[in-house]
């Protein structure tokens, strides 16, 4: 039988919001687990004690932005609508069904002007500390991993600059151990670090602290670069953030000193490819900690000997080439690598000449870095048992931290649409 729904829009009715937000639901469950309270101690410096109109409860414009990211709200604007009409929404928020919700101007001038950096990340320390406390943090193992998320900025809104480049954190270190390899091969050493030069970058005019982001098949963009380090058991211990055009390995460094410095138990350090340098190695050896990194497949023609086919010889000082011949020491350059050379008379008549080199004068030059044993420290790690459960791992921890916001369409890696 045909039944039809009579409307009674216009009718008043006593509810309870309570008995309208169902027991499995995520906010209920983040409400029992946190008590909120605390964010009142970290911003109450921010407010007058004694004048002024009552604000908006920070509590509440705190647990907005907690559902925007919670739920993949693109905007605080949608945020603001989305809270005004959804019932769990309010109910986390302490808003009964008649009560006017803050408009998105409020949450969007609070956390521009008033809620500095400093508030934000304590307040996030503040969670992670709750649940280290509760014995569910492992930070014996951190799981690093860079990715992209797109600049509100339009690519054609941007200027051509000339800016200098800036020194690598290393550079003085590295420059010292240059010197004394020189002295010890019998060279003179430089007079110091070669000075800056400018290169051109594109600077958006919309957001100058954005940076061009392409790579591979993507379209280029105005980007942010994200690093970020997790647990194994996917909490996320720390993030910072970058222009797109900075490389993982070169922002490496501003998390990593964070990390150790919050959590000094960690002792192993899970990357990608993209972290497997000298300086990045020898740092994280060097303070005790293991380098956990993959193979990276070797740089260079396709039909030519490997690297890993010429070999280093510690005690002369020089490098086997794979038909036996001796290539010797030539001198050791202003980014640290050791030069090995051949005798072009020798190589002239090689039957492998050409898968190793098409100079003219059949000379092949090998590199090494000064800082390379660290390298083959890390490959050593690489087949060992435990580490390559460690790596395996990545798809369960820091891969998928980055699933959500990808599947929100937050990062360029998976979205360009503007």
């Amino acid at each position: 039988m045909l039944a039809t729904k009579a409307e009674e829009r216009g009718e008043y009715e006593m509810i309870c919001i309570e008995e309208l937000v169902p027991k499995d639901h995520i906010l209920r469950k983040i409400d029992s687990a946190i008590d909120f309270t605390h964010i009142y101690e970290l911003v109450g410096d921010l407010y007058s004690p004694d004048n002024g109109r009552p604000s908006i409860d920070p509590v509440v414009l705190f647990k907005m932005v907690l559902v925007q990211h919670l739920f993949g709200i693109p905007s605080l604007r949608k945020t603001a609508e989305e809270v005004k009409l959804n019932v769990a929404y309010r109910w986390f928020l302490g808003y009964l069904l008649n009560e006017q919700t803050p408009h998105f101007s409020t949450l969007s001038y609070n956390f521009r002007n008033r809620y500095t950096p400093e508030v934000v990340e304590a307040i996030f320390f503040w969670i992670l500390d709750e649940i280290n406390n509760a014995g569910y943090l492992s930070p014996e193992a951190v799981f690093v991993d860079g990715t992209h998320i797109k600049a509100n900025a339009n690519i054609k809104k941007a200027v051509k600059k000339a800016v200098p480049q800036a020194a690598k954190v290393y550079e003085e270190q590295l420059m010292k151990e240059i010197k004394e390899d020189r002295e010890k091969n019998g060279k003179k050493p430089f007079d110091g670090p070669k000075p800056p030069e400018d290169k051109e970058i594109s600077e958006s005019t919309t957001d100058p602290e954005c940076g061009v982001f392409h790579k591979g098949e993507h379209k280029k963009c105005m980007a942010y670069a994200a690093q970020t380090a997790c647990d194994k058991h996917g909490y996320i211990m720390d993030v910072t953030v970058n222009p797109g055009n900075v490389h993982d390995s070169v922002a490496f460094d501003g998390l990593y000193d964070r990390l150790t410095a919050n959590f000094p138990q960690i002792a192993a350090v899970v990357m990608d490819a993209g972290y497997k340098t000298p300086w990045i190695c020898k740092k994280v050896t060097d303070d005790g900690r293991i380098p956990v990194l993959p193979y990276k497949r070797p740089m260079g023609a396709k039909d030519f000997f490997r690297p890993y086919e010429y070999v280093y010889d510690e005690y002369y000082n020089c490098v086997i080439c794979p038909e036996n011949r001796v290539l010797s020491y030539s001198t050791t350059n202003r980014d640290g690598y050791r030069e090995f050379k051949s005798k072009g008379y020798v190589c002239e008549n090689c039957p492998n000449r050409k898968k190793c080199t098409n100079s003219r004068n059949h000379q092949k030059t090998v590199t090494k870095h000064i800082w390379n044993e660290y390298i083959e420290f890390a490959e050593d790690i690489r087949h060992t048992p435990k580490y390559k459960k460690f790596y395996e791992k990545r798809k369960e921890t820091i891969e998928r931290v980055f699933a959500m916001p990808k599947k929100n369409t937050l990062c360029v890696t998976h979205s360009y649409e503007a």
